[in-house]
């Protein structure tokens, strides 16, 4: 029986997760209505990038980078510095959707990673706010 493959192997290793990163943030950087959180950002988006690549390499199912170096993600509270509300998590989705369709990757799979950066973005607000309705 042949072994499934894990999110990060079918995402194409270290180099399918690097570039999901790197146009990931190449579209915060380039894209005029997503400023709002390119400024959360240090001017030299390095760092940020390779963060996120180190993290999303565990969550996929890869090499815990991030948990190596950093110790648990505890990613709402790394978060917590920064004001993020439903403008930012649309914003940083956004971004993310648009990198994911940059990728050669079975829709099924990229539909069911976008269901999981919706619900794990939406985690991340911090921000009370009103909606509407």
């Amino acid at each position: 029986m042949a072994e499934i493959a894990t999110p990060y192997e079918r995402i194409g290793g270290e180099a399918g997760v690097r570039k999901l990163c790197q146009t990931f943030y190449q579209i915060m950087s380039e894209t005029p209505q997503t400023q709002l959180i390119r400024d959360l950002h240090p001017e030299n988006i390095r760092s940020s990038e390779e963060k996120l690549f180190m993290f999303l390499s565990g969550w996929l199912g890869g090499p815990p980078l991030f948990t190596d170096k950093f110790g648990h993600p505890r990613l709402r509270a790394r978060h917590l510095p920064f004001s993020i509300g439903i403008e930012e998590r649309d914003q940083w989705l956004y971004c993310m959707a648009q990198a994911l369709k940059t990728m050669d990757l079975d829709p099924l799979f990229a539909e069911q990673l976008m269901s999981s950066f919706v619900q794990t973005a939406d985690f991340m607000r911090n921000r009370q706010e009103q909606t509407t309705g």
